[in-house]
């Protein structure tokens, strides 16, 4: 069985350079509105994670809870590895440890550009520039159970918020 690897980015956050600490940067009011429409959507669609990864930064680690709230995933763990400065290649043995759980479904939850050159090198093998994910946008990629997953997946959804929210 293949896996469902649902890539989102985190909801609309405070603006850029707004607060000492950017790692702090939380969702704004409508973000939260905005992210919980969209869980609440997905939930809908009888969507269910195994597992998400997020990003520890506040406004990741906040869409993440939302979707947990939402009912869509057993478990929640955070990870630097999809901090702005993550790597791909980093994640990777993360990724193969999880597959022996058996799970077949798992969420991302973190930030551009990181999320889009992911979802390319996953399908393509490589970066192109052509994918974006907007905020609290969602990419759905099959991958194998088996082997290495570059190159490997095949997108089955692209869906910007605005397609999610009532």
């Amino acid at each position: 069985m293949p896996i469902d690897l649902y890539i989102v980015r985190h909801g609309l956050a405070g603006e850029h350079g707004s607060y000492a600490d950017d790692e702090k940067r939380p969702l704004t009011d409508e973000g939260q509105r905005k992210t919980k429409q969209i869980a609440n959507r997905l939930e809908s669609f009888g969507i269910r994670f195994d597992s998400i990864l997020t990003s520890p930064l506040v406004r990741a680690r906040q869409t993440a809870d939302i979707f947990v709230a939402a009912g869509l995933g057993k478990t929640l763990e955070e990870s630097r590895l999809l901090a702005p400065e993550g790597h791909i290649q980093d994640w990777l043995p993360w990724f193969e440890t999880w597959k022996q759980s058996g799970s077949e479904c798992l969420a991302l939850v973190g930030h551009e550009p990181n999320l889009s050159t992911w979802a390319e090198q996953l399908v393509w093998g490589e970066i192109r520039y052509h994918i974006r994910l907007k905020k609290a946008g969602v990419i759905g990629i099959t991958l194998p159970k088996t082997g290495s997953p570059i190159g490997q997946g095949e997108l089955f959804w692209l869906t910007p918020p605005r397609f999610l929210m009532d």
